[in-house]
């Protein structure tokens, strides 16, 4: 294939996808038409549904640089295909593109300001998008994005904006003066207009939309087909539930549409006043701001109208709509490395590295924190759907397919359906032929032989049971926006959780303080507030260090900063201009001890205490403040003391990052035994530090320093201890969760020896387990990349690694049992910077770490998504439970991620509780596998409705007759309709267990299920059906039988005789007619009942009072109409007079069918075969569900035998991790030792290899 004309757009991104040119053919576009007319419209609606064909059958290839139309396809599993237009943006009407109206240049979409050359400069930039002297710049629309022809990268590419390849000094220099009104324009004409536009459909378009499913289409061919077959009720019941059908689900559309709508619009159109290159402000809609433009933040705050980067000023903000955490945030301004004392190396800005000083769109700005005569000013980096809101937007409007087993089996299970029905179409024909019926009747036949194979509410169904359990959650507090995962939730093996807020208590207690003076530690103290530390740094830090702000006069921002706050007693004051106008230096926030806590007279001679000369007004102001950052793990100020000459910095975080940055004399010799000490206990652990800033350093040459200029050079002060208590329903949740063999897994922020004392607190790490922690070392000074294995101190130690290795690893797989493994004895446990160099450096160890790794300490949001992946990858179900602040990636990344947020429901995560606490992960999970198994039971039992119904129009058509009319809508309306919506109600079973429920249809108890059903079924109508023509009274019907000769039955007949002068058209009233009629209206109700099951995922169906009460009634109905016939009834129905006798001989062989259909079901399937055969997971774990020990070799190989016999599969196990969990128990080298070293070889391989050298 000619390069030219393949190319890959987005390459290395989630939406990656191929590229290839088209034009526009006359010749095919004549012989579709041709075929369009032939075929009725078909063709135009095959066409319309699939793209690929469409572009092909149309178009012929061409170069891309050239082409009219794009076929695209995405790279990823699904590999769907879309097709968009080329179109011309022109240049020439506009009159900034003229060179002298040109003070900028467009490059890579990023304003670069020019001083001279500037014609040049324009022309080399629009020639960068249009090769053509005209100006014009060829671009298409894919999912709201504008892709650009690119004549540098020769292929298309989107606009970027300042959020890609511009460095911070950039963004000061060349891009903090704002943009003339002729760069503006011209951007505006290449960005386009910046809002998020989410369009609501007219209901027209909706309408037509819906009704081209192909689903809606089948159903129209079915109605036309039963109309020419004069079986006008049935298709006016048919047309009626679709009409309803359409409706309801046009109005769920719509009215998700209208909530995006209203969701976006809050922002949409705001008035914003933007900075002109010549110091001007002008006031302009928000819908024409463009990337480079400097926005003014009002005073009394604003709901952000695009992405935007801070560089003038603070800003309070809500971030609750992306992240679902509603504390509010403070920013501040950018850091100005041209400013920078030390020079340090210039960084690319990036929203996701800087988003401390990044305002998003759609969050809410409470408050904006000014200085005298300066605005508070940020620069526009992205807007429209590139933006963060942006691309939520797209995410919900565009979602990607959900790759779930369950709905490809669903398609195979139809595509069956339809092979199924090929064979009666065949059938049908051959036997028509045979008894020589007309032509049209034979066509009519054979058709309608496919509708009843597949069933019209077969997608109806399906989704009730996900609709009630998704009430059933909403009821308990958890908010789902995204339904189809409910069922992938039921699968869920393995659960991350975050530590802090969802383990633990969210609020951490202050234990005491312990404080280094002289470069040793002091005795731990538990008061803070008193008056010989008021003056101390160490208070200082613990009243300057945080992020507090007041909003609407209460104390607001980090939990743990409020409490350190409270700890002290001090009094925040957030100053207003006139007050601070007062001081020399501009503070917009000031601390100060309340009045009782300061002593009367400074005390002269007291040295041990650091003391400040102080005025009788002691006041800390915040000059600047570097907020805290997950990936630094700490966060610093900038304060000055009242009266004052030098300003102090003051820095707090995790004590191993906090010490690396101090004097290394004034950190305590001790300081690793102490901290260890304290999170070996559980502790949380935070560091201070502090140093006087030079007297050079003005006011203005802090707002523009870089962190790393202050954050180095410390004194180490001390450490603060915060006690954070398990949260009270931890530990009962996990054992449950153990219990179902649902892995738990430890993702925090914190320390490692905390976070694996809080692992063995809660029982994620039993007492006897031990802990193997990986230290992974990059690759330094010429050396290779090496992982040193400690073993963790345990409450039973070991004297050597052979009674390791003997004593708490299993070795021997019992039989073809599992069940060992689920006992683990061995935990890894890692920071977030090992799994980073195991993850470049150490490949194939990641799945052996994924398959025994519960504790991930320090870990950063993005590396929290990368273990998502990398459990995902070895094929685990996993779910994250987290708080959702900095959870978002892994929470979406997740197959089920549940944000414990006070908000109704967070875009943040599919699953959201509204109770912060994790017994909503077993109830989502209960939740999950009780709607997973309704979803099989609806399946399978519309699967048997069709064949049941299907047989019994076979059996029928070999006597030349057919199911009528009303008897059709009897069963499908009155059983069908009525028994799928009450049988989907079964609420989900009160706890979890052992067994998970198989992930598709095709696993071997289903398919065993639904075969075994169809043969009871097809054997039982066809022993009705040819004994009905051995009895004695049996012949061939006409008006004026007479078989039940009974004087009892003589009104019956007479009404009859009257009423059936004429011969029936279609033979629908005869003997074989009545009987199969009434065997298989019982027999939908006896599968009903035989599928829906109750225990272990569901409740059990009595407790589904609807759903008895509906198959009570129709028994009694159809047992009524059988045994003791109304008249009118059996007129409507097309039913036939039968003796007494064949009528209790249908009773009798209906009783016998429910006996052997319910004994099939729950005694030979779920009392033999579900435990012996086909107990597994959905990736093939053999295990049986008792905890016994394995039975006698008897039974053992009996088991083998049954199942070989019944299931062809091979025995290894089809996920990874099982597969290699198999391997792992006969590797003698793993676990690794202790104090042993695995070195990854000089020259990595692709897949990373490594070797294990033992340090002696």
């Amino acid at each position: 294939m000619d390069k030219e004309e393949r190319k890959t757009i987005n390459q290395g991104q989630e939406d990656e996808m191929e590229i290839y040119g088209y034009n526009l053919c006359r010749w095919k576009l004549a012989i579709v038409s041709l075929g369009v007319v032939c075929t009725g419209g078909f063709l135009l609606l095959l066409l319309y549904w699939m793209p690929e064909w469409r572009v092909k059958a149309t178009c012929i290839r061409a170069a891309i640089k050239d082409c009219e139309v794009v076929l695209l396809r995405t790279t990823d599993e699904f590999r769907m295909w879309f097709c968009a237009k080329i179109r011309l943006l022109s240049l020439e009407t506009h009159p900034f593109s003229s060179p002298k109206s040109m003070a900028n240049k467009v490059s890579n979409g990023h304003a670069v300001l020019l001083n001279e050359n500037l014609a040049e400069e324009n022309r080399h930039e629009i020639s960068k998008y249009s090769q053509t002297q005209s100006e014009q710049i060829r671009y298409f629309t894919h999912h709201s994005v504008k892709y650009f022809w690119n004549d540098t990268l020769h292929n298309f590419d989107f606009l970027r904006g300042l959020d890609e390849g511009v460095s911070c000094t950039s963004i000061y220099e060349k891009h903090s003066a704002g943009l003339t009104k002729g760069m503006h324009a011209y951007r505006k004409l290449l960005y386009g207009v910046n809002e998020i536009s989410v369009k609501v459909p007219s209901v027209f378009k909706l309408l037509i939309k819906e009704v081209l499913n192909p689903f809606y289409i089948f159903q129209l061919f079915s109605v036309i087909l039963w109309c020419t077959d004069e079986y006008y009720y049935y298709a006016l019941a048919i047309v009626i539930m679709s009409i309803v059908s359409v409706l309801s689900s046009l109005y769920s559309i719509r009215k998700q549409y209208v909530m995006l709508h209203d969701m976006v619009a809050t922002h949409s159109t705001v008035r914003v006043s933007v900075c002109r290159v010549n110091e001007e402000i002008q006031e302009i809609f928000s819908t024409d701001l463009v990337p480079g433009d400097i926005m003014v933040i009002p005073l009394n705050g604003t709901v952000m109208p695009c992405d935007a980067v801070l560089i003038n000023g603070t800003c309070i903000v809500n971030e609750s709509m992306l992240t679902g955490e509603s504390v509010p945030v403070t920013k501040t301004n950018l850091p100005n490395p041209s400013v920078d004392i030390k020079g340090m190396e210039d960084e690319l800005y990036s929203p996701e590295i800087h988003k401390r000083h990044t305002l998003f769109c759609g969050t809410a700005v409470i408050q904006t924190r000014f200085y005298t005569g300066e605005l508070v000013k940020a620069i526009v980096v992205r807007t429209g759907f590139s933006t963060s809101k942006g691309q939520l937007v797209r995410s919900i409007l565009y979602p990607k397919p959900t790759d779930f087993k369950l709905y490809r089996d669903a398609y195979l299970f139809l595509l069956c359906l339809v092979a199924v029905a090929g064979i009666g179409f065949i059938y049908t024909i051959i036997n028509s032929i045979l008894n020589e019926v007309e032509a049209g009747v034979i066509i009519i036949e054979s058709l309608d032989i496919i509708t009843i194979t597949v069933p019209p509410a077969l997608p109806a169904a399906m989704t009730a049971g996900i609709v009630y359990a998704q009430r059933r959650l909403k009821k308990i507090g958890i908010f789902c926006i995204s339904p189809q995962r409910i069922n992938i939730c039921g699968q869920l093996n393995l659960v991350c959780f975050d530590k802090t807020g969802t383990l633990t208590e969210d609020g951490l207690d202050l234990w005491g303080i312990q404080r280094v003076e002289n470069a040793c530690f002091l005795l731990p103290e538990e008061n803070v507030c008193n008056e010989m530390l008021v003056k101390s740094q160490f208070v200082a830090c613990m009243a300057t260090c945080h992020s507090l702000t007041k909003i609407e006069g209460v104390l607001s921002g980090d939990p743990l900063d409020l409490k350190m706050f409270e700890a002290i007693g001090w009094i925040l004051e957030e100053a207003t201009e006139e007050e601070t106008a007062l001081h020399n230096r501009i503070m917009p926030t000031v601390v100060r001890p309340p009045k009782q806590l300061l002593p009367e007279s400074t005390p002269a001679g007291d040295q041990e205490m650091e003391l400040f000369e102080l005025p009788a007004i002691y006041e800390i102001g915040i000059v600047r403040q570097f907020p805290f950052s997950s990936a630094l793990q700490r966060m610093s100020v900038v304060a000055r003391v009242l009266g004052d000459k030098k300003m102090d910095a003051y820095m707090k975080g995790a004590p191993e990052v906090i010490a690396s940055l101090c004097k290394p004399e004034t950190v305590p010799v001790d300081f690793e035994k102490v901290l260890e000490d304290y999170t070996k206990q559980g502790f949380r652990v935070i560091a201070l530090a502090h140093r006087k800033l030079e007297s050079k350093l003005t006011w203005h040459k802090v707002q523009n320093i870089s962190r790393d200029a202050i954050e180095n050079n410390m004194d180490f002060m001390g450490l603060i201890i915060m006690q954070n208590k398990l949260k009270q329903e931890t530990p009962a949740v996990l054992e449950d969760l153990h219990k179902a063999n649902i892995r738990t897994v430890m993702v925090t922020g914190d320390n490692m020896l905390t976070a694996v004392s809080v692992a063995r607190d809660c029982g994620m790490i039993l007492p006897q387990d031990k802990v193997i922690i990986a230290e992974a070392l990059p690759p330094k000074d010429g050396k290779v990349a090496k992982i040193n294995w400690h073993y963790a101190d345990t409450i039973t130690q070991c004297s050597n690694s052979s009674a390791i290795e003997s004593e708490a690893i299993p070795i021997k797989l019992a039989q073809d049992s599992l069940e060992d493994l689920q006992v683990t004895r061995y935990h890894f446990a890692m920071n977030g910077k090992s799994f980073s160099v195991i993850l470049e450096h150490f490949q194939d160890l990641v799945p052996k770490l994924m398959l025994h790794g519960t504790v991930f300490a320090r870990m950063a949001p993005d590396q929290k998504t990368q273990l998502v992946e990398a459990l995902q990858n070895v094929d685990y179900f996993v779910g994250m439970c987290g708080d959702g602040a900095n959870d978002c990636g892994a929470l979406k990344r997740a197959h089920g991620g549940i944000s414990l947020s006070e908000l109704e429901a967070s875009v943040a995560s599919p699953f959201t509780s509204k109770t912060p606490s994790i017994s909503c992960v077993p109830n989502l999970i209960r939740e999950g596998r009780a709607a997973l198994m309704t979803s099989f039971c609806v399946f399978k039992f519309m699967a048997l409705y069709s064949i049941i119904q299907y047989s019994s129009v076979t059996l029928l058509y070999s006597v030349l007759s057919n199911l009528g009319d009303f008897q059709f809508l009897f069963i499908d309306l009155a059983i069908i309709l009525v028994v799928v919506f009450t049988m989907s109600l079964n609420p989900a079973w009160k706890e979890l267990v052992a067994q998970r429920p198989p992930s598709g249809l095709l696993s071997g108890t289903l398919l065993f299920s639904v075969l075994s059903q169809i043969i009871i079924s097809f054997g039982f109508q066809s022993l009705g059906f040819f004994w009905v023509k051995q009895q004695p009274w049996y012949e061939v019907w006409h008006p004026h039988s007479d078989a039940c000769n009974t004087t009892g039955n003589l009104y019956w007949n007479s009404s009859h005789l009257y009423n059936q002068t004429e011969l029936d058209p279609h033979n629908i009233q005869n003997y074989e007619n009545t009987t199969v009629f009434f065997i298989s209206s019982f027999q939908y109700l006896i599968v009903a009942i035989a599928f829906s099951k109750g225990k272990p995922f569901r409740q059990p169906c009595y407790k589904n009072y609807l759903f008895v009460m509906s198959v009570i009634i129709l028994y009694v109905f159809i047992l009524f109409i059988m045994l003791y016939p109304v008249a009118s009834i059996d007129q409507v129905l097309q039913i036939v007079c039968v003796p007494y006798q064949w009528r209790i001989t249908m009773f009798i062989i209906v009783l016998i069918n429910a006996f052997v259909s319910i004994m099939v079901e729950n005694f030979c399937l779920d009392m033999v075969l579900w435990k012996v055969v086909f107990s597994r997971d959905r990736q093939g774990e053999y295990r049986f569900t008792t905890t016994q020990p394995p039975q006698e070799s008897v039974d053992h190989w009996g088991k083998c035998c049954l199942s070989c016999v019944l299931d062809c599969r091979k025995k290894i196990p089809k996920a990874k991790y099982m597969h290699l969990a198999q391997e792992l128990l006969v590797d003698p080298e793993w676990p690794p030792k202790p104090q042993t070293t695995t070195e990854a070889k000089a020259l990595v391989n692709e897949n990373g290899s490594c070797q294990i050298i033992t340090i002696t």
